[in-house]
C-alpha cells in the first residue's frame, strides 16, 4: 500500500493499492461496474462486503458519474460502518460501461471513514474535471501511472 508520507504519492494517489487496479475489465452495465470496484475494495481489506451494497444504494439515489467517461462510485453514510480504512479502487473499461446512458471507461471506487470521503471526492473532482488528466487516466497502462495522475499537481511538483 502506498501511504501518505511515504514519498511515493500524496492526495488520492496515496490511497491506491496497486492490487486494486484493473486496466482491462468488462462490465455489463453500471451495477456490474460498481460491484467490480466494490469487490476490489473488499479484496484489499479496505471494506467489508456490505459496503458493496452501500455503493449500489448510493448510485440509485444519485449518480456518481462525473464527466469525461469517469465515475466515482462510493457508499452511503449508512455504509461507513463497513469501511475499515480509506482506499481507492480503479477499474478501466476499455469498451465502456453503460452508466445510465453515459459511457464510462474509468470507475474510481472510493472507501472512506467518517467525513473523509468529502475531501477525497473534492480532490478527485479537481483532478478528473481536467479533460487532459481524465484522458491520461483513461489511457494509463500501469497502476503506478494511475497513482501518479491521481496525485495533485502541487504535490507532484514538491
Amino acid at each position: 500500500m502506498w501511504s501518505v508520507g511515504s514519498g511515493v504519492a500524496s492526495g488520492p494517489g496515496a490511497l491506491l493499492d496497486p492490487a486494486a487496479v484493473r486496466l482491462d475489465a468488462r462490465a455489463e452495465g453500471r451495477d456490474d461496474a460498481i460491484r467490480q470496484c466494490g469487490r476490489l475494495l473488499v479484496e484489499i481489506g479496505a471494506v467489508t462486503e456490505p459496503y458493496v451494497q452501500s455503493m449500489l444504494d448510493r448510485e440509485r439515489s444519485i449518480s456518481t458519474y462525473l464527466a469525461e467517461g469517469v465515475a466515482i462510485p462510493h457508499g452511503t453514510a449508512e455504509g461507513k460502518d463497513a469501511v475499515l480504512r480509506d482506499a481507492l479502487a480503479v477499474v478501466r473499461f476499455p469498451e465502456g460501461a453503460d452508466w445510465n446512458g453515459a459511457k464510462v471507461t474509468l470507475a474510481i471506487g472510493i472507501a472512506a471513514r467518517g467525513d473523509g470521503h468529502m475531501a477525497i471526492l473534492g480532490e478527485l473532482a479537481q483532478i478528473l474535471l481536467d479533460p487532459e488528466r481524465a484522458r491520461a487516466l483513461r489511457e494509463a497502462t500501469t497502476a503506478e501511472r494511475i497513482a501518479e495522475l491521481l496525485t495533485p499537481a502541487e504535490a507532484s511538483e514538491d
